[in-house]
């Protein structure tokens, strides 16, 4: 049986919670999992606690803004900066004394974060895994153009129509906006409890997916739109495993430029996954990642 350890780490006046599934004191590189969003909680990405079950502690944690974490719901939209959830990110590993080696897991925009932390070249990371995830926002949001020109008659005239509105808190417009997320977000039905859990926390307090984001995944307003890290990849000094689905809202040439710009880069595309291979095809991506990690600390002690 997995052990369950769950804490907050202090940050600024704030708390960051954490929950580590495994021994910390084991000896293979602990897995930090950082979910997306930006503005989602650990929720949706609770699978990777699947990984704990191999011998190697996985901790997630739920960013400020969400979850069990501190709510800031009166801050200003400037507030919410990368800037501010690196600093995070630094004090949680310093908190729980993994800052000399871990590796780090970002899903989403929490890919986009992990790409931030390891162009600085931190020395305690190990391994990067990027699952699903833009290099850029412009590259996302000409993907997200070309997707929605997909959706049948209809959907993409409701979806214009209720922006353009400002009406985008309609009924009519969630429900056109399903259709797209049906197809790449997450294609099962029904969505798992833990994928409804993230939505249903997400619109109880839309704080930081709003200001940073936008009110839609494929209608991008927020202060990340103009974001790209393509000219900063080749700092990323550290082995990488790209992940993401055939029907990915992250389509491959919203990934391409990890895969041109990293070093050490490895690419699996699941074919039967959208932007959650982690539960669309839960046994295949936890094996792919498991290797990915052994392989790398196998490589790291000279057994290769």
């Amino acid at each position: 049986m997995v052990k369950i350890t769950e804490g907050y780490a202090p940050f600024q006046e704030y708390q960051t919670w954490y929950r580590i599934s495994g021994d910390l004191s084991r000896g293979k590189t602990p897995l930090v999992i950082a979910h997306g969003g930006p503005g989602c909680t650990h929720d949706y990405v609770d699978a990777f606690r699947d990984i704990a079950r191999t011998g190697r502690a996985v901790i997630h944690y739920d960013q400020i803004g969400n979850g069990r974490s501190t709510h800031l719901p009166d801050k200003p939209a400037g507030f919410w900066q990368p800037s501010l959830f690196l600093a995070e990110l630094d004090n949680l590993l310093r908190n729980l004394g993994i800052e000399e080696n871990y590796a780090l897991l970002g899903q989403s925009w929490g890919g986009m974060l992990g790409a931030e932390h390891a162009v600085t070249q931190p020395a305690g990371l190990k391994a990067l895994i990027i699952a699903n995830s833009p290099a850029s926002m412009e590259l996302w949001l000409q993907a997200a153009a070309r997707l929605r020109s997909e959706l049948p008659d209809g959907v993409q005239e409701t979806l214009l129509a209720h922006e353009q509105a400002g009406t985008i808190d309609s009924e009519e417009y969630k429900a056109a906006s399903q259709v797209f997320y049906t197809r790449h977000v997450c294609r099962l039905d029904p969505w798992p409890e833990e994928v409804k859990r993230t939505f249903s926390a997400m619109d109880a307090d839309p704080t930081v997916y709003h200001a940073m984001n936008g009110p839609t995944e494929f209608h991008v307003i927020g202060s990340m739109k103009d974001w790209t890290i393509v000219d900063r990849l080749p700092a990323i000094n550290v082995p990488v495993l790209l992940i993401s689905g055939r029907y990915d809202e992250a389509a491959p040439e919203v990934v391409q430029p990890f895969a041109d710009g990293i070093k050490d880069v490895r690419w699996v595309i699941f074919e039967n996954s959208s932007h959650m291979p982690h539960v669309e095809e839960r046994g295949a991506c936890m094996e792919c990642i498991q290797e990915f990690l052994d392989l790398q600390e196998a490589a790291a002690k000279g057994c290769l």
